[in-house]
């Protein structure tokens, strides 16, 4: 074999590597390859390779001889292989790869221009065929969240659609609800999707995994159902129930979400724009037609003031109504937390407590489920003005909700993980004497998360106070719970540098 010349192709056998790189690409060349020697790479930060018309984009690294790799062989890992659609001994092109054609659109996002609907979405197309290294995915994300117009949200959106599957349904009405997010506890997904379903309308409901909070939708699910479900097992269980609680990475609804959330989730970005374009992009391509946002506004939500909700709503609004989706956006209460659990088995206790009508159930998970379902119900002409929320409470009442939940546990399967609550426990007490006048959400999502939370499912903690309450000092607040030794360790560290309480001695 002849050195490589720059682009021009040569062939080498894929062989499979045991590890999962899980989104990034790596191909693995061994020192002695006579194609691409070692020496030619200093200047080639990706190469493509290529296999029956697929082609990704990876970044290289060098084997010694102690690899085993022959000079004839590329090492490629598990994510590679399933991109490729390859078999072991294979033959696959490779050559230094041109740069992603939507850097020029990322460097001018970078210098404050505002990017056109093509460029938006070449941007995407990179994205979703992984052409782009984090590096350039982090620039791309920070330059959006300095400047970006209502038109580039639209833009995104419908390029984010537009690179993935979208559902269809038959023509019947589909319904969804999702939330921004920011407040610990508020799993009232788990509630509405059931009471919904149990009325009759179709709720495919997907969601993402935490970005910066203890738990999102999907890993409270996974507590009690498997939520990595593939397209066709989602329709199955939307058929078979009405509804589904999955989590939307599976079904290449808005893949290109699923990219820039992996490299958000790091560097914990979530501006405005990324999460409307995100949360619209899922819901059009599942096929909803009508869609509740719950919007907390609280001194430590995302949203801190009615002012910036205001902007937030008809930003979801504009975009909305340019894509055809009918939305409906409640500005809700995001003072404190929803709910005791924070932390997904936590928070799955607390759905099924509601759903089960048990007196212990927190009564603010109960309303604020009740009102948001209410407002999807009444999306149905059956249901008049002002009944919606009378219905909720009858669908949970009468166990209704609650068998749809079992229904839609046993049709998308067992979970993988095996949810146990953490064996460490440590119960935060109040320094003082004096009535509850607040509750810090992001600390106490900080606390959860040291803790372990959503790693492990059983971590986090469970609020024994609420705002309002009269304590003593020595009184326990709240108990953090983990598995991890080092983790708890942070967790309860943190808790004691600041509980995220406010209390009033003078109450």
């Amino acid at each position: 074999m002849t050195p490589l010349p720059l682009r021009e192709t040569a062939l080498l056998k894929a062989r499979r590597l045991p590890f999962d790189t899980f989104r990034e690409n790596v191909a693995v060349l061994s020192r002695r390859n006579a194609v691409l020697r070692p020496e030619r790479l200093a200047g080639v930060r990706r190469l493509e390779v290529k296999a029956r018309g697929v082609a990704i984009l990876a970044t290289p690294m060098i084997a010694d001889e102690a690899a085993g790799l022959a000079p004839d062989e590329i090492g490629l890992p598990e994510p590679a292989f399933r991109r490729l659609c390859i078999a072991p001994g294979d033959a696959v092109e490779i050559a230094p790869a041109r740069p992603p054609r939507s850097l020029d659109a990322v460097r001018a996002k970078i210098r404050g221009e505002t990017l056109s609907a093509p460029e938006m979405a070449e941007v995407v197309d990179d994205l979703v065929h992984h052409r782009c290294s984090d590096m350039e995915i982090a620039a791309f994300l920070i330059a959006c969240a300095s400047f970006m117009t209502a038109e580039e949200t639209l833009a995104l959106t419908e390029a984010m659609v537009a690179a993935g599957t979208r559902l269809a349904w038959g023509g019947r009405p589909v319904v969804d609800k999702h939330s921004i997010g920011g407040i610990p506890g508020n799993r009232t997904s788990l509630i509405v999707a059931p009471v919904a379903a149990a009325h009759g309308l179709v709720i495919p409901k997907t969601s993402s995994r935490a970005i910066t909070s203890p738990a999102g939708t999907a890993d409270t699910m996974e507590v009690l159902a498997r939520v990595d479900l593939g397209e066709d097992e989602m329709r199955a269980v939307v058929e078979r129930c009405g509804g589904c609680i999955v989590w939307g990475g599976r079904v290449n609804l808005s893949p290109a979400d699923d990219v820039l959330i992996s490299v958000e989730r790091p560097l914990g970005i979530d501006t405005p724009e990324q999460m409307v374009a995100s949360i619209l992009s899922k819901k059009v391509a599942a096929g909803s037609r009508h869609l509740v946002v719950d919007m907390p506004v609280g001194a430590s939500a995302k949203l801190r003031d009615p002012a910036a909700a205001l902007r937030v709503r008809k930003l979801f609004e504009y975009v909305a109504a340019r894509i055809g989706i009918s939305i409906d956006v409640v500005a809700t209460d995001g003072s404190r937390p929803i709910g005791r659990g924070v932390g997904p088995l936590l928070e799955a206790e607390d759905v099924l407590a509601v759903l089960e009508g048990r007196p212990e159930a927190p009564r603010d998970l109960l309303d604020k489920s009740v009102m948001l379902a209410g407002r999807l119900l009444e999306s149905d002409p059956e249901v008049r003005g002002g009944q919606g929320e009378a219905r909720a409470r009858e669908l949970i009442a009468s166990g209704a909700a609650r068998r749809k939940l079992e229904e839609i546990i046993e049709a998308q399967g067992e979970s993988p993980i095996r949810a146990r609550l953490g064996g460490l426990a440590h119960e935060v007490t109040a320094r003082r004497a004096g009535r509850i006048v607040s509750i810090d959400c992001l600390r106490i999502a900080t606390v959860a998360r040291l803790a372990g939370a959503p790693t492990d499912a059983g971590a986090g903690l469970r609020l024994l106070k609420d705002v309002g309450d009269v304590v003593r000092a020595g009184d326990p607040l709240y108990r953090i719970h983990g598995e991890e030794p080092s983790e708890f360790a942070f967790a309860v560290e943190a808790a004691a540098e600041g509980d995220g309480f406010r209390i009033d001695a003078g109450s």
